[in-house]
């Protein structure tokens, strides 16, 4: 007697269920150009927490497989990455709660995620205070050069134009700029510094951007530690290295000096489960009186702290309108976008993670 009614709920239920989804799936929009003759570039927050423990090494790799499928769509010229490439530089024994990694499986997971770009469009990566010493910049030695060289990708190969003073007397590509043209075109200059630059390195970077072979650029600076969680330059932090030069020191002996810096990224600072801890934004004048627009971004506290999933996918991508000026900024998750019953939570929607600057 009871067979119709439970017939009837159920049919019901499932309508309701479909309808759920069919909503949720209509609408979310795949990421794309407003302008098909924009270009953006991706910027990868700190990848340290997924590469630490072994069941969040998918994520970032769903990430870069993301990055390298929708090249083309995106008009993608070059991914940026914030730094803290890992957990610990040089750890053998990780206590399996902060870590279950040791630091050579840690530097291969990273390096094998973003190997899924090699050959696909160049990629420029940052280091952080977690890629020196033994586990957090006791001192200034790291394996970067181990796991990552300008020949394994031919695109950045290419666009490879200089390296910085040597560290620990050995040449390395912790310090090193790029040169890439643009669709617009407009040629662009990446300069990657190292943690926390020492003084040779910042003398480095400002006479070799002010050559004149570079006067008509503009350029992007990428550096792990730059601006705090209320976008201020970082005066000071309790590292033991010495000869090192925070947010503050690295916009008054760099950034303000230089004619042709426009734009800075970092990432560093987090909270956890609290977006608002990890962006900081601001802009300021250079000594040629146009405007440098910083932006820090990580995520490596979201989805479940210090030791949850590693920063549920979020990532940025920058769209540079054919204008040359407009510059749009869209923060999104590709583990979210890969279903349809997480697809309405991939976009984070707060004006201080999707918004608009111009470049004067």
């Amino acid at each position: 007697m009871n067979s119709k009614p439970i017939s009837i709920l159920t049919l019901l239920l499932g309508l309701l269920f479909l309808s759920h989804a069919g909503m949720a799936q209509q609408g979310y929009v795949k990421p794309k150009l407003t302008n098909s003759e924009s270009w953006s570039l991706v910027l990868v927050p700190d990848p340290q927490t997924y590469v630490k423990y072994d069941r969040n090494v998918g994520i970032l790799n769903l990430m870069t497989s993301w990055i390298r499928e929708n090249v083309d769509s995106l008009n993608t010229q070059f991914v940026l990455c914030t730094g803290d490439l890992v957990e610990q530089n040089d750890l053998l024994n990780p206590d399996t709660k902060a870590a279950n990694q040791n630091s050579k499986q840690q530097w291969t997971n990273t390096s094998e995620a973003f190997r899924k770009l090699d050959n696909r469009v160049p990629y420029v990566l940052a280091t952080g205070n977690h890629d020196y010493g033994h586990v957090s910049a006791e001192y200034r030695s790291t394996q970067f050069d181990k796991y990552f060289s300008a020949e394994q990708n031919g695109f950045n190969a290419k666009a490879l134009r200089e390296i910085g003073p040597a560290l620990n007397g050995n040449s390395t590509a912790v310090n090193a700029v790029f040169e890439f043209e643009t669709p617009h075109p407009k040629k662009l200059l990446v300069i990657v510094l190292e943690f926390a630059p020492r003084n040779e390195v910042l003398d480095w970077a400002l006479k070799t951007l002010n050559q004149a072979k570079y006067e008509n650029h503009d350029v992007i600076l990428l550096t792990h530690t730059y601006l705090d969680r209320n976008s201020n330059h970082i005066k000071k932090e309790g590292y033991k290295i010495e000869d090192a030069n925070y947010g503050a020191a690295v916009f008054e002996k760099l950034v303000k000096p230089s004619k042709n810096i426009r734009m800075v990224f970092s990432g560093h600072i987090g909270a956890p489960d609290d977006f608002e801890g990890h962006i900081g934004f601001r802009q300021d004048k250079n000594a040629a009186g146009k405007t440098v627009t910083q932006m820090t971004f990580n995520a490596q506290a979201m989805g479940g702290g210090w030791f949850g999933n590693g920063g549920d996918g979020w990532l940025r991508y920058l769209e540079f309108l054919p204008d040359g000026k407009t510059v749009k900024v869209k923060t999104f998750s590709p583990l979210f976008a890969i279903s349809p019953a997480t697809q309405n939570l991939a976009y984070k929607k707060e004006k201080n993670q999707e918004f608009e600057f111009s470049l004067d």
